[in-house]
């Protein structure tokens, strides 16, 4: 026989029931639950999943918005390297997996939270700088939602400083000064300076992992290394900064590409500096600073990747102007990465 118990049951004055306690649903694990004959807008308490639930006549859905933490990898596209110059600087670099660091030594971040209910979200790769003859170029920033970050720094040229960026790029050749460009707090580091004696050695670009390295009487700057990440289940590393180019002339060394895809800067007459890698926003490096001049290269393409618990959101199919590799899985969880592009994503 049924039993109703309470203390008081009353109708206010717009005639609707009220309750003067707390209403306590009854609590079902997700086996349990599974295991009723369910009509639709029975409602239960999971005790397993800590969510209020629906029958809505084929499935139990979550009562309400159901927010998910989606860890995330966001890297922008690298500078390039200068013409006759410095190596560029690498893409800003911003992660939230495994306690894993952001770049230049910023602390891993906090996952961005989601909502499963068809929002859409922004997604942009962006692009690394391109060569060009006369200045040097920064990279393009990348998004995801609200995370952001500053595409890398272009390095200097002919008496020219680097450029600010995610990393900053390498000073540029000449007698005087020439000083590494500013990195981005939390993204990516410092350009290194040149060799102020007129000899053409210039900086390295700044990588997400660590500042480009100073020139030297006998060699241009290495780039910054990157930093890596286990996002996909595997360690990569990425964001190096461009190595730095030399003046052919002065029989010297050209700077090495950071870790993680940096390009190397070149000294021999002529050459073109290495461009950085795809898809690591790594900066590109420098030409040869002698006669003819060789012009830099250009900056890697940024990446973004995501991951979330494959049980708690499903990545919506449509994803028009994006281009990525689909859902991959790696134990538990989901992961998705964008290669280039910009659209919008959304999840159920």
């Amino acid at each position: 026989m049924s039993e109703l118990k309470t203390n008081k049951i009353s109708t206010n004055d717009q005639n609707n029931v009220a309750i003067d306690n707390a209403l306590g649903l009854k609590s079902y694990d997700t086996t349990a639950r599974d295991a009723l004959t369910a009509a639709a807008g029975d409602l239960i308490y999971n005790s397993q999943t800590n969510k209020v639930q629906f029958y809505n006549g084929s499935a139990w859905d979550n009562v309400g918005l159901q927010e998910v933490n989606v860890d995330f990898l966001v890297i922008a596209g690298g500078g390039s390297g200068a013409t006759q110059g410095g190596g560029g600087g690498a893409g800003g670099y911003r992660a939230s997996f495994n306690s894993e660091a952001s770049g230049g030594g910023g602390s891993s971040e906090t996952a961005q939270k989601i909502v499963t209910n068809g929002t859409n979200y922004q997604i942009t790769v962006g692009a690394g700088g391109t060569n060009n003859v006369d200045q040097s170029v920064n990279g393009n920033n990348s998004l995801f939602s609200s995370i952001s970050t500053v595409g890398g720094g272009g390095a200097g040229r002919n008496s020219q400083s680097g450029k600010a960026g995610g990393s900053g790029g390498g000073g540029g050749h000449g007698s005087a000064s020439y000083v590494g460009g500013a990195g981005t707090p939390n993204q990516g580091f410092d350009g290194g300076n040149n060799y102020a004696s007129g000899s053409g050695a210039t900086g390295g670009g700044g990588g997400a992992g660590a500042e480009g390295a100073d020139a030297t009487s006998t060699d241009g700057g290495d780039g910054g290394n990157g930093v890596a990440s286990t996002i996909t289940g595997s360690s990569v590393t990425r964001a190096g900064g461009g190595g730095a180019g030399y003046g052919s002339y002065y029989g010297k060394g050209a700077g090495a590409g950071g870790t993680g895809g940096g390009g190397s800067g070149v000294a021999s007459a002529g050459s073109d500096g290495t461009a950085g890698t795809v898809n690591t926003g790594s900066g590109g490096g420098g030409g040869d600073t002698g006669s003819p001049a060789g012009q830099g290269g250009g900056g890697g393409s940024g990446i973004v990747i995501l991951r979330w618990a494959t049980a708690d959101a499903t990545i919506g199919a449509t994803r028009t102007g994006l281009v990525d590799g689909g859902v991959q899985t790696d134990g538990s969880d989901s992961y998705i990465v964008f290669t280039g592009g910009t659209g919008t994503i959304s999840f159920s």
